[in-house]
């Protein structure tokens, strides 16, 4: 399969990536990685989460950071907001796209936002009201799609329904979340293919793989072949869910380039220059990005 045209990378590291860390990363260290990923010519860099500092200390600075951040020409900077308190707060510091969340499943739900999914929809009524008086973009995410931490497999047809739901709220586009990374490419198309027949366009969809058994890259050609071309990812593989026991990261962003542009699909970015952003946080963090990519090139670099 050889692929043309262009698909669009959405980096969610900062945000996705740091709410997993133990520690707290420095404010300006976050900008820096922010900055570095958007000069990489990466197009939608998700800043940060206007969340209850209690709940994620990592992104207590989220305000400062969204603020201090260089916005770049192009580039797009969402921001996951969980109800109206934090879009306030997200209006406050300038956000002007933001991102909702719910699962496919109660109990993870529960678990993530202490609401059943019929109560996160509730909560997203009057913000998502108040985003289309403000004209913001919104961008809707389903967590647990293919398998639950606490519920196991998941029942397609209800993880479409939620999906459909997010969509006709006002989503302007919905992610679909391999939480803990047990997707295989049947299932990827199966879910995709229902969406597609219960009125969504293929357009209006995006892949959001974790890699914790092998299977995104896999699960993301599956993607390409159903028409998908938008797929989040995170820079150096950060992140895994603080709800989603034995989660481990996201697909990386350096992998999931390598692969796209291998295929002859064009995103815009550099590779390298976003591997050299991953470099920013293990500076920082002490530890060396999951990347795959992130390896072979530092290798290629000790040896030349």
């Amino acid at each position: 399969m050889t692929g043309s045209g262009r698909v669009t990378v959405v980096e969610v590291g900062p945000r996705d990536g740091l709410q997993n860390e133990r520690g707290f990363v420095p404010t300006g260290v976050k900008v820096a990685f922010v900055e570095a990923l958007a000069d990489a010519g990466l197009p939608v860099v998700e800043t940060t989460a206007f969340v209850s500092p209690r709940a994620i200390p990592q992104l207590a600075d989220s305000a400062e950071v969204f603020s201090r951040v260089r916005k770049k020409p192009g580039v797009r900077y969402p921001v996951l907001v969980p109800n109206e308190r934090g879009l306030a707060r997200a209006l406050a510091a300038g956000a002007r796209e933001i991102s909702l969340f719910t699962a496919a499943t109660d109990t993870f739900n529960l678990r993530n936002t202490n609401a059943t999914i019929e109560e996160s929809f509730a909560r997203f009524a009057p913000v998502l009201l108040r985003a289309k008086a403000e004209s913001l973009r919104v961008r809707g995410y389903v967590s647990t799609v293919f398998g639950c931490p606490y519920e196991g497999r998941v029942d397609p047809a209800k993880a479409v329904a939620v999906a459909v739901r997010l969509y006709e709220a006002g989503c302007e586009e919905v992610s679909l979340g391999d939480t803990i990374g047990v997707a295989v490419p049947t299932q990827v198309a199966d879910v995709v293919g229902r969406l597609r027949e219960a009125g969504v366009p293929v357009d209006r969809i995006a892949l959001h793989m974790h890699d914790t058994r092998g299977t995104a890259l896999a699960n993301v050609v599956e993607g390409l072949r159903e028409g998908v071309r938008v797929f989040d990812s995170s820079a150096g593989g950060l992140g895994g869910c603080p709800y989603a026991p034995g989660a481990a990261g996201n697909l990386a962003t350096e992998d999931l380039l390598y692969l796209l542009h291998g295929m002859g699909y064009e995103t815009g970015a550099d590779l390298s220059r976003v591997a050299r952003a991953s470099r920013i946080l293990a500076e920082t963090t002490g530890r060396l990005p999951a990347s795959r990519v992130f390896a072979a090139l530092r290798g290629s670099s000790e040896r030349g």
